[in-house]
């Protein structure tokens, strides 16, 4: 039996506290669309993609007008396209990029994810031409959005494409410098990368998923942030508690989203990702929910270990939640997105260096951070290259979404707008890493690599 308190309880969460799902995501399969003839692989991967998720945004719609539940993306991730171009990689690669943009017009969905390439251990038939592409297909394109993966704790980091993706990250922002340089905020460099993420812009459908699935991601950091403030004095363990069982409540009602969606569309139920993403609204941000803990601002002393608590804690509550748990599934602190971390690095409290040390405990890592566009691809390599190590040694997934701000400096503002917000330009720190980066090769797997 449902009490009215508990009814009562949720209705206050959406209303009042910005409990949404954040996104519902199709995963689809496109390996079956793999033609020597690219023209013909662009026909039958939009066919196939449009025929799968015909039904997808309306779907969502209706789950959230009946459950009175915001939905706030619709969204869909497919292969790893680098896989289609590798038989075709002497043709235009970026008539991939427009099919994916098409389809995602023709279907009404917020982005599609997946111009993506795995070059962990080094570069397959296909790699290389989709990841020289990717500047020119992010410029060309509204809703594409592209992810690379460069390391991982089984195989090392890739340092010849760590090289390469500091290049890559610049070119996207300069290509796109009349439009808020919102090429590099597409693009996500992973170490550790999952298959069934559905937070864009890293989302892609990976070759071990099934044909079609559905994903979705849930988000609530405005909800754990007022159960925090309702806990006055309690010990750090009944801190923890609480937002394990705020975690719970938030993830429940994703699991409720995602297997009616399975249901309606006749697809298999994927994962629940419980991340807690925050948006620019004011209250709903991770950076409130560590200074509910008890610090000033975001970035000082103790912020690391705030969130290292509130990401176990979100796992630990929502785990219980749900059938199937997956995806990055913790805290994400995507600067320009988080209302509390944009004021904490306007005040000089939180720094890229202070941001790096939290992503050893949080899920994925140096996210929307804006810096200065003058910086060099060499220094872009390196920040990849420090955020990859995270990763690959603590068996985790790290990633990377730097965007160059051309033509602004440190202490300036760029603004996206949306849910991508705006942020502060911040300086990186000083010294040249080039001759570090420019050797290439490959840094090889850490001992925990060997569990056999």
């Amino acid at each position: 039996m449902i009490e009215t308190k508990d009814i009562l309880e949720t209705i206050n969460m959406i209303e009042n506290e910005h409990l949404d799902v954040r996104t519902v995501t199709m995963g689809i399969s496109l390996l079956d669309c793999i033609d020597s003839d690219i023209d013909k692989a662009c026909d039958k991967v939009y066919d196939k993609i449009c025929r799968y998720a015909k039904d997808l945004v309306k779907t969502a719609e209706d789950i959230s007008k009946e459950y009175g539940i915001p939905i706030i993306n619709k969204r869909i991730a497919v292969t790893p396209i680098s896989m289609l171009a590798s038989v075709c990689q002497t043709q235009k690669i970026t008539k991939f990029a427009k099919t994916l943009d098409a389809a995602a017009d023709t279907l009404g969905v917020n982005f599609i994810g997946g111009y993506s390439a795995l070059v962990e251990k080094g570069f397959a038939a296909g790699d290389y031409a989709l990841i020289e592409s990717i500047p020119e297909a992010l410029s060309i394109t509204e809703k594409v959005c592209s992810s690379v993966n460069i390391g991982s704790t089984k195989a090392g980091i890739n340092m010849d494409a760590v090289k390469m993706m500091g290049k890559i990250v610049k070119s996207s922002a300069e290509l796109t410098a009349d439009r808020q340089c919102i090429g590099a905020a597409k693009l996500v460099v992973f170490c550790n990368a999952v298959q069934d993420n559905p937070f864009m812009a890293g989302a892609f459908h990976g070759v071990g998923e099934a044909d079609c699935v559905i994903n979705v991601g849930v988000s609530g950091p405005g909800v754990v942030r007022a159960a925090l403030s309702k806990a006055q004095d309690c010990d750090i363990t009944g801190v923890a508690d609480l937002v394990k069982k705020t975690a719970f409540k938030i993830t429940r009602m994703g699991q409720l989203v995602a297997q009616e969606a399975s249901k309606r569309l006749h697809v298999p139920f994927g994962i629940v990702d419980l991340s807690l993403a925050p948006t620019p609204a004011v209250g709903d941000s991770v950076a409130y929910i560590l200074e509910e803990m008890g610090l000033e601002v975001c970035g000082c002393h103790g912020t690391t270990a705030a969130l290292a608590l509130l990401n176990d804690a979100v796992k630990k509550g929502g785990v219980m939640a749900s059938s199937h748990v997956g995806g990055l599934s913790g805290a994400f602190i995507p600067v320009s997105e988080d209302a509390g971390m944009i004021h904490a690095a306007q005040t000089g409290a939180l720094d890229i260096t202070k941001l790096e040390a939290m992503t050893a405990v949080c899920s994925v890592g140096l996210d929307m951070i804006v810096v200065p566009g003058d910086i060099t691809p060499e220094t872009i390599s390196a920040i990849i290259a420090d955020e990859a190590a995270i990763g690959m040694v603590n068996t985790k997934t790290t990633a990377v979404r730097i965007i160059p701000a051309i033509g602004l400096k440190a202490g300036d503002e760029l603004n996206f707008g949306g849910l991508l917000g705006y942020g502060p330009v911040m300086p990186v720190r000083y010294g040249d890493p080039t001759k570090f980066v420019t050797r290439g090769g490959r840094i090889p797997a850490p001992l925990q690599a060997l569990k056999n």
